[in-house]
């Protein structure tokens, strides 16, 4: 077990907190790029549990409560099975406060509270300042509790101590922290309760020996109000580049990328074929609800995203063609959000990343057991992604390039998914309904790009 350290002091005896963070907070916290609510106005803010983590550092769970979705006639509640977030949303926050406001933090600066107990202070993300970060890592390093807070550890892995932290600026659902390119820190940003497969899945298959996925080293969690895991710590691949960066370096000179989504796809069945002895396989899921599931989340995004519904009827032909067909290999355990951003390549190898799945699905949907297909084929939309952030498009490079991922994996899972064609124009179907309402709330710029497979896959259904 280990060893507990000495809790360190809370502050929940402070007087309405809230009162002097409530009004910074509602400002800064649509602005960030973890905010699941931008398109709903925040209408109260809840603290959940706040603890001092240690001098000049707070931790806060914060619950977010929004109003409905806008539209253009007011607001109106999330339809039913929209991936839309909830009606409440709770947020995991590290907030330095200081005197004064720091020069070189000035980017992380949210404000001065002008009531409530933090009145006058300058209170900033902590995540951005080297010291809190240093400070947290030294957390991990010596496992133990701090109030609900509870830090854990692989005690056969050494962390050394004094590492250097740097905040990736990537844009991405979560923050993550650097430690002198030898560890990542992944904060989850939102928090649901219950054990995040970002955490659950690559210790399972740490197990199984799979050497594709880098095993958690040390991650914390909270007790309060719910058990629910807040960070993990994984080793960093220092040298390793993401597969979306190595697409579109490709594309950019003209490289042929056949032989690497080749090996890709082969990576993918292997950590595919570790899930299933790692985790319980349910044989074939009821193919009909797995259908009228897609359909339910199709009709969702047609309501809150108008260029979807003109296909609407010829896209609910393949959820309808997927009640009927092969239902495919056994569900089990998946990757859940897989895309060329999610694996990276060190050497001559693949490695996959970020087991977290859709954050805007419920935590306890992401850990359900799913077709494998649905990671194949988000494999398959992200190499059409990268086909078009060049001009002229390039749909020829996308082509060649799922064919060789689906020949890799069909030469390492033993089945090819190319001839599992009702199932994967489903999955691939499903996948692009979620890219353009993820698109049309996030980046609407983008929005052209699932409409285009959209359209694809309406008129010549793949």
């Amino acid at each position: 077990m280990p060893k507990t350290a000495s809790p360190a002091p809370t502050v929940r005896s402070l007087a309405g907190p809230m009162a002097s963070l409530g009004p910074l907070l509602r400002a800064w916290l649509p602005h960030q790029r973890w905010f699941a609510g931008k398109d709903r106005p925040v209408t109260d803010l809840r603290l959940l549990s706040m603890t001092e983590l240690f001098p000049g550092c707070l931790h806060l769970l914060v619950h977010a409560e929004h109003a409905g979705v806008p539209t253009g006639h007011g607001t109106v509640p999330a339809p039913a099975g929209t991936s839309l977030p909830p009606p409440a949303d709770c947020y995991q926050l590290l907030l330095g406060v200081r005197q004064q406001p720091i020069p070189r933090l000035h980017r992380a600066f949210i404000g001065r509270p002008v009531e409530g107990p933090l009145a006058g202070l300058a209170i900033y993300d902590a995540l951005c300042d080297p010291r809190s970060a240093r400070l947290l890592l030294e957390r991990l390093r010596h496992p133990g509790t701090s109030g609900p807070l509870c830090f854990e550890a692989d005690p056969s892995v050494l962390i050394p101590g004094s590492l250097v932290p740097r905040l990736l600026d990537a844009e991405q659902s979560n923050s993550s922290i650097v430690y002198g390119d030898e560890f990542i820190l992944k904060v989850f940003r939102r928090v649901q309760p219950g054990v995040n497969p970002d955490l659950e899945v690559p210790w399972a298959l740490a197990r199984q020996d799979c050497a594709r996925v880098p095993a958690p080293v040390a991650w914390f969690r909270t007790t309060e109000p719910e058990p629910a895991t807040l960070g993990v710590l994984q080793p960093f691949l220092c040298d390793a580049a993401d597969g979306w960066t190595l697409a579109l370096r490709a594309l950019a000179t003209g490289d042929d990328f056949t032989a690497q989504a080749h090996q890709l796809g082969q990576a993918t069945a292997e950590v595919h074929l570790a899930l299933a002895g790692a985790f319980p396989t349910v044989g074939h899921r009821e193919v009909a609800r797995t259908a009228a599931a897609m359909t339910e989340r199709l009709e969702a995004a047609a309501h809150s995203v108008p260029a979807l519904r003109p296909y609407a009827t010829r896209l609910r032909t393949a959820f309808a063609a997927l009640a009927s067909c092969d239902a495919g290999p056994p569900a089990q355990r998946v990757h859940g959000d897989l895309h060329l951003g999610q694996v990276l390549r060190a050497g001559r190898e693949w490695f996959v990343i970020d087991f977290e799945g859709e954050p805007s699905r419920p935590l306890a949907e992401r850990r359900l057991p799913e077709s494998p297909v649905r990671d194949v084929a988000g494999m398959l939309r992200s190499f059409d992604y990268a086909a078009r952030q060049r001009r002229p498009w390039r749909p020829e490079w996308a082509r060649r390039c799922r064919e060789a991922y689906c020949a890799g994996y069909a030469s390492r899972a033993g089945w090819d998914p190319r001839k599992k064609h009702a199932l994967l124009r489903a999955y691939e179907t499903d996948r692009a309904v979620y890219e353009v309402l993820y698109e049309a709330r996030h980046r609407p710029d983008w929005l052209a790009v699932p409409m285009a497979a959209i359209e694809r896959l309406a008129v010549r259904g793949g």
